[in-house]
């Protein structure tokens, strides 16, 4: 049932994309088959963005979480798609409460037995869930039951994009491909982890005891006895949506306090914790009386190894200190942006971009900023931005829209580099980075030493003709053995085209002409095919992590 159901979702999908794939076919060559390419002005991508936004919408929620992916990713798609996708918001009308209650009710039993009261009109419906207000343990709770018929729509459109990536990807350029290769199997495992609500429940309790002690946050209980895979029962905490300013107002909430410790708790989540909420539009953020900001909907939450840890504070460090070689460096070792870039070019960029930010207080300038010109930058590149750390651009990029639109004079900067200074991150920062330096000079002086008898030793070898020089070649990628396939299949190729038009030019029967380009046309194919081979990519291994760097300090 769900191939029948995915075969038709196939031709669905494609009527919706051709347009756009046509287009695209086009910008590369002019008559599809043949001339130059084309030049795209900006205008036009903004135009193509929001028929790609519409397309994603009509095809339904699958593919609305799609776009929310693809809005977290400027290595697969120019900043104007980027820009266009970051307004798509995951909100549909609630499926009928019938429908909602049997998958509750398959989940937990009985409405009346579980719950004291239930309240069946929805106070909110997403792509993937809808959420309800009910009395459960003499405590009024919020419960997100998933959307009903939701898992085989999407196995089924699962099925769909793993077919259309390949035609996806002869439309698109090589840079956008190189990205598109594992989007697929991304995609996948990320819509699957937001329709399981037993991992959301995981995460949003490994937060809170995180900021178990904090009173800036507050994020809610849950209810074990009244949750499961596909029901979430949590505490009901109503407040003023983040960006309700007049409200705000009104409660005498300082706006840039505010601001201000949503920030911090945000860096804390990301610097120190490794794990966060990555989904901070006001729809899933308010706040209550006191001051403190409410945290809803975990479904989308991600998680920080050690290494890009580190690798954020240094860009963050290097960003303040406007260091550009120091946040070239992170972007590379981070994965961000490719090893091969024109470091010169990129050094302007980012100079520009700092310049450009920083306003009339040198001191003062936006990361959000900053952002978009390397997001603008690294799409020209070959690169592959892994998931969790496009969820931390996302977040650094809408946390700091957030902040900034309860305080248009908010200093994103300014408050992260207080929190790293107080946290000891600069320090540690700075410490490594003299230590290093220590570790280079005294390898330098070791080299001053041991190099000079060496080189003398050689020169006396070359002086008296009996210098030999050994060289092995480690081929893992089995690249000469590529080269040679290629040349005999090239030799092949030529001669049998060159023999095929001698014949034709000296008269001899075509059809001897035809049959010898019929033997040559699979060379030809398996010559095509040995140039599409992608070579394989060597990743180094981190030799610092904050970890390490801390138990350094306890030696």
């Amino acid at each position: 049932m769900v191939s029948l159901r995915a075969y038709w979702r196939f031709l669905v999908v494609l009527k919706g994309f051709f347009p756009l794939l046509f287009a695209w076919a086009r910008d590369r060559k002019r008559f599809l088959l043949f001339g130059r390419s084309r030049s795209v002005d900006s205008e036009t991508r903004v135009r193509r963005a929001e028929a790609l936004l519409e397309t994603l919408l009509t095809l339904g929620p699958t593919f609305i979480k799609l776009g929310q992916l693809l809005s977290t990713r400027p290595d697969i798609l120019p900043p104007e798609y980027v820009d266009v996708l970051a307004s798509l918001q995951d909100e549909v009308p609630p499926a009928d409460w019938a429908e909602a209650k049997e998958v509750l009710e398959d989940e937990l039993g009985p409405v009346e037995e579980t719950f004291d009261e239930f309240d069946s009109e929805a106070i909110s419906g997403a792509s993937l869930g809808q959420v309800y207000r009910a009395v459960h343990d003499g405590e009024q709770v919020a419960v997100k039951v998933r959307r009903p018929g939701i898992v085989p729509l999407v196995n089924a459109d699962l099925k769909v994009l793993r077919w259309s990536l390949p035609v996806i990807v002869f439309f698109v350029n090589e840079s956008s491909s190189f990205s598109l290769s594992n989007l697929a199997e991304e995609f996948s495992k990320t819509i699957r982890q937001e329709m399981d609500y037993g991992r959301e429940r995981a995460m949003l309790e490994e937060i809170s005891e995180n900021f178990a002690d904090n009173d800036d946050i507050r994020i809610p209980d849950t209810h074990e006895g009244a949750s499961g895979e596909s029901v979430l029962t949590m505490e009901y905490l109503p407040g003023t949506k983040i960006n309700d300013i007049d409200e705000l107002d009104a409660k005498g909430i300082d706006r840039t306090e505010l601001a201000t410790r949503l920030q911090r708790i945000y860096l804390q989540m990301i610097i120190d914790d490794g794990v966060f909420h990555a989904d901070p539009h006001p729809g899933n953020l308010a706040v209550d009386d006191e001051g403190a900001v409410i945290f809803y909907d975990f479904g989308m939450s991600g998680r920080v190894d050690p290494y890009i840890q580190e690798k954020i504070v240094e860009f963050y460090v290097a960003i303040a200190e406007q260091d550009t070689d120091a946040i070239l460096d992170a972007l590379v070792e981070m994965g961000t942006l490719s090893p091969e870039a024109d470091r010169e070019v990129m050094g302007r960029v980012m100079e520009l971009a700092i310049q450009d930010a920083r306003g009339e207080d040198i001191e003062q300038y936006r990361v959000q900023q900053i952002i978009e010109q390397v997001e603008g930058t690294i799409y020209e590149f070959p690169l592959r931005l892994p998931r969790n750390l496009a969820l931390v651009l996302r977040v650094a990029t809408v946390v700091e829209g957030v902040c900034v639109t309860l305080d248009p004079e908010f200093d994103f900067i300014s408050v992260a580099t207080d929190y790293l200074t107080e946290q000891g991150y600069r320090e540690q920062t700075a410490r490594r980075i003299a230590s290093d330096a220590a570790d280079q000079a005294q390898e330098t002086a070791g080299a001053l030493v041991s190099v000079p008898p060496k080189l003398d030793r050689v020169l006396d070898g070359i002086e008296e003709e009996s210098l030999t020089v050994n060289i092995n070649v480690e081929d893992g990628d089995d690249v000469f053995r590529d080269l040679a396939k290629r040349l005999i299949l090239g030799i092949f190729v030529a001669a049998g085209v060159l023999s095929a038009a001698l014949i034709y030019a000296f008269g001899q029967d075509w059809r001897v002409s035809a049959g010898i380009l019929a033997v040559t046309a699979p060379l030809v194919l398996a010559l095509w095919r040995s140039f599409r081979r992608k070579q394989r990519s060597i990743r180094a291994t981190p030799q610092f992590t904050r970890q390490n760097m801390r138990k350094r300090e306890r030696k």
